[in-house]
């Protein structure tokens, strides 16, 4: 069977899309821990804001963060160095996404060519993140706290300009994911391709691995494609996304949250 790896979204997923609890998961992730087997947040959230939940959590294991945009590895994690990383703090960075600063001016650039309104999480403040999103302003600041992937809204434009907006990234080389309450500007990076380096390195230390993968929204399917077990988590509103039921017609499927998340998960180590 080899080693279980479990990679999982967090919002709307581990966590509950409004209130950002995971308790109703606590039962799966209590099992995990006493197995010691690796969870793996995989995500569009920031390193500052997914530190304090490792922490919350006692999570020890690497992280993805920003939709792909670089894979953090503890420190002495893996019995072996770790190939074109950056030593930063307690942990090794594999950067995998595109300078942000970069970013924010090609969506600059592609709305004012496009002729759409678009605004971007660096036109905002922390409390407009923060009622946007359902979070403190000391969350909305973490939130804000950008390294490789702006958060944006679409918010005017007739069809035209919104295609010519797309196509403008499109022929620069960027890439976008739909998330569960924006789009996501970014460079070729995306969650499988992280996925992907990380289960390389756990195949160099376990040799036999099989991994899991949790996740509900478009932002998920490719790294939902790499695992050998993808679980589609509902939406709040209990429905599966089509776009993932269409990419992994052979996929678990799961209840909303949390609570789908820890049945699912039980159920896989039952």
């Amino acid at each position: 069977m080899g080693h279980l790896i479990v990679f999982t979204d967090l919002d709307a997923t581990l966590l509950d899309h409004k209130t950002y609890s995971y308790r109703p998961a606590r039962p799966a992730l209590e099992e995990l821990r006493r197995r010691r087997i690796p969870l793996v947040f995989c995500t569009s959230k920031t390193r500052a804001e997914i530190l304090p939940l490792r922490e919350e959590l006692g999570n020890v294991h690497p992280f993805v963060a920003e939709n792909g945009g670089a894979v953090y590895v503890p420190r002495n994690y893996f019995p072996f160095p770790l190939s074109n990383a950056r030593t930063e703090a307690e942990f090794h960075v594999l950067e995998l996404g595109l300078d942000y600063r970069k970013l924010v001016r090609a969506l600059d650039e592609a709305a004012k060519t496009s002729g759409a309104s678009v605004r971007g999480f660096n036109q905002m403040k922390d409390r407009e993140v923060a009622k946007l999103c359902g979070l403190s302003l000391a969350a909305a600041k973490l939130a804000r706290h950008r390294e490789f992937d702006e958060p944006f809204l679409v918010e005017k434009g007739t069809p035209q300009q919104k295609e010519r907006f797309f196509t403008w990234l499109r022929e620069r080389g960027l890439s976008w994911r739909q998330g569960g309450r924006f789009f996501h500007l970014m460079g070729t990076n995306d969650k499988g391709a992280a996925v992907a380096r990380l289960l390389d390195l756990y195949r160099q230390h376990y040799t036999q691995v099989r991994s899991v993968g949790l996740g509900d929204g478009p932002n998920d399917v490719d790294f939902l494609k790499v695992v050998d077990v993808p679980v589609v988590v509902a939406r709040p509103n209990g429905r599966h996304h089509p776009e993932l039921l269409e990419n992994l017609p052979q996929a678990r499927r799961a209840a909303p949250g949390p609570a789908g998340w820890n049945q699912a998960v039980l159920e896989i180590l039952g």
